[in-house]
């Protein structure tokens, strides 16, 4: 399994759109399965999953981890291809799958203590910025590379990456990412609702 791997095929985008199949990389990005503990843990057939793992497999996003051979019969142990996947987005689904990703997450702010509310405009706005916050800078480039560090972990490469690329950057280029992230905060603040608890208020 790789530590980071940047993801630009739309089919992979059409895969990840499915909650279950987000579920199932989830698990699979955690500890090797077969199809049977994973099919055990989300309550589906065995069937319904390896439909799942065959597409995953055509996409590259999930792998054979190992096989172990019990009594006649031979158990596959699948693992996904990367620790953390890095979507990068055009347009069409690349786009789509952002959009469902930053609505649900907005969905679920309110079990954090902020009250939101929905706006098409906003998201298709939060989406822009996330796409283009994601393209500027070369932290993919430097991620990848810091795969060739011996003994950094997985966060230590993260850090490493980020610092790189932090370090890379011309003053300019700094004040557009700092731009950027100020225009996103900008939006998201917009969605809060005027019920957003006090101790939230006190820090806008």
């Amino acid at each position: 399994m790789k530590a980071f791997k940047v993801i630009e095929s739309p089919e992979a985008f059409k895969l990840m759109a499915d909650k279950t199949r987000r579920r199932i990389i989830f698990l699979l990005r955690a500890k090797e399965m077969t199809v049977s503990q994973i099919a055990a843990e989300l309550g589906m057939t065995p069937q319904a999953i390896y439909h799942h793992i065959r597409k995953f497999r055509d996409a590259d996003l999930v792998e054979v981890a190992r096989e172990e051979r019990i009594d006649h019969f031979i158990e596959t142990y699948y693992q996904a291809t990367a620790e953390v996947f890095e979507f990068h987005q055009g347009k069409g689904s690349g786009r789509d799958y952002t959009k469902q990703q930053v609505r649900e997450t907005l969905e679920s702010l309110p079990k954090l203590g902020f009250d939101v509310r929905l706006n098409d405009e906003v998201i298709d706005r939060l989406v822009s910025l996330q796409v283009e916050k994601r393209e500027f800078g070369k932290y993919a480039e430097f991620h990848e590379r810091s795969e060739e560090i011996e003994d950094l972990s997985f966060w230590a490469r993260g850090m490493a990456a980020g610092f790189a690329n932090l370090l890379s950057m011309t003053d300019e280029e700094f004040e557009t990412q700092q731009r950027l992230s100020r225009e996103f905060r900008d939006a998201l603040r917009s969605t809060l609702v005027e019920k957003t608890p006090a101790k939230v208020k006190a820090q806008t």
